[in-house]
């Protein structure tokens, strides 16, 4: 029997293709905000499940992403991914600032004028994809290649560097315990390399994000050196890994639901509003991200978050709340468009979606008009699923069309 004093038992460890986490669906059933344990990190921490309760924690500033620097807080990783720099750990109004900056390279003309070269970055892809002939391996011809072409493209990071990047990337966001001393390592090189390059960059600006990034001011505002350096950081890690593993589960979830594929198929013009809805109920990765700490006592839900507690929110369980979406654990690709959290929310909402978004609608909208008969090659409980990570996604999704 649970009560109000339980802590929960948080490993995050589900694994089970794309199926919901259980232990979340207990925790939003039986204790929406719920004292949890985690695998690494000190003490315990708050988890907050619903919709409304996760909005206000990621907007109001009694909860401060800031004061989690230096801590040891609760977590999923034997090494905190977040650096002390970055953006995320950043309150307003110093996260305004840098949002302000970065948005910059994000707007809307700035997306779509990417758009030819993800077009064809797709285009090529899907060539060698055809070439080879069915069964074809998707994550291998399209996934782990299309976002980090793209996002490298973009950053103008040079091709013989991509791959080794990519690895340390990787090596971020294992959650093993004896990954710790590899992740450490990882992001140290990582960081080295996005610090000198940024400073070539600087000195030498050209026409990449980087160099946007460089050269964007408000006023006589400029991003300081660990401040760029730290962005192009988070650019690769998030601008590839992001959508490397969800072209692949936005594949495989369209092609195990062929009444909602047949939809999209007779209705192109349907894709903006399948991919958001899509995106909502994908739970694309495990567990929670980076925590707040309460800066006072707060009344939330019916329960006391003390000054200095640990609050983790869950954005998986927040776009599953039957309170904000009616038959939420439905995919229905004809559902309203309501705004969902996997790009997170308030202050910290992901600036690059404007990005992810384009890719994901390029790559799924061709592939489905370029392969009209595509489907697995092998039964859906076949497909071998990563359990080292994060991240959930298929090692391979062989596709036969």
């Amino acid at each position: 029997m649970e009560t109000p004093d339980t802590v929960w038992n948080c490993p995050f460890d589900f694994a089970e293709r794309l199926e919901f986490d259980p232990l979340l669906r207990r925790l939003m059933t039986e204790a929406p905000i719920a004292r949890i344990r985690m695998p690494y990190g000190e003490g315990e921490a708050w988890l907050v499940t619903r919709y409304e309760d996760v909005r206000v924690v990621t907007t109001d500033r009694r909860f401060s992403r800031a004061a989690v620097i230096g801590r040891d807080f609760p977590r999923m990783t034997p090494e905190p991914i977040v650096q002390s720099e970055s953006i995320n750990l950043l309150d307003p109004p110093a996260s305004s600032r840098l949002r302000k900056l970065v948005s910059q390279a994000f707007t809307t003309p700035r997306v779509e004028a990417m758009r030819p070269a993800t077009q064809r970055i797709v285009d090529e892809l899907l060539d060698g994809m055809a070439e080879h002939g069915p069964p074809a391996d998707l994550v291998k011809h399209v996934s782990m290649r299309l976002p980090l072409t793209t996002i490298c493209e973009v950053l103008d990071i040079p091709e013989p560097d991509r791959d080794e990047l990519r690895g340390r990337a990787v090596t971020m966001m294992n959650i093993g315990p004896t990954t710790k001393e590899a992740a450490i390592q990882a992001k140290a090189e990582l960081r080295t390399y996005f610090g000198e390059l940024t400073a070539r960059r600087r000195a030498d600006p050209g026409e990449d994000l980087i160099s946007v990034l460089a050269t964007a001011r408000d006023g006589d505002d400029l991003m300081g050196d660990d401040e760029l350096t730290v962005m192009a950081m988070i650019l690769l890690i998030t601008g590839h890994d992001t959508s490397t593993y969800q072209l692949s589960n936005l594949t495989y979830t369209l092609l195990t639901n062929p009444e909602q594929l047949t939809k999209l198929r007779a209705r192109p013009d349907l894709l903006p509003q399948a991919l958001e809805e899509l995106l909502r109920f994908i739970p694309f990765r495990k567990g929670v991200g980076i925590p707040r700490i309460a800066t006072e006592d707060v009344e939330l839900g019916g329960v006391t978050i003390r000054a200095n507690d640990t609050v983790h929110v869950s954005y998986l369980a927040a776009n599953r709340d039957e309170k904000r979406f009616e038959r939420p654990d439905e995919l229905d690709l004809d559902r309203a468009v309501s705004p969902h959290m996997t790009f997170g929310w308030g202050a910290h909402h992901c600036v690059g979606a404007p990005l992810a978004l384009m890719e994901l609608q390029v790559a799924i909208g061709t592939m489905l008009t370029r392969f009209p008969r595509l489907e697995l090659a092998v039964p859906a409980e076949e497909v071998r699923w990563n359990t080292e990570s994060i991240w959930r996604y298929p090692y391979e999704l062989p596709l036969i069309w």
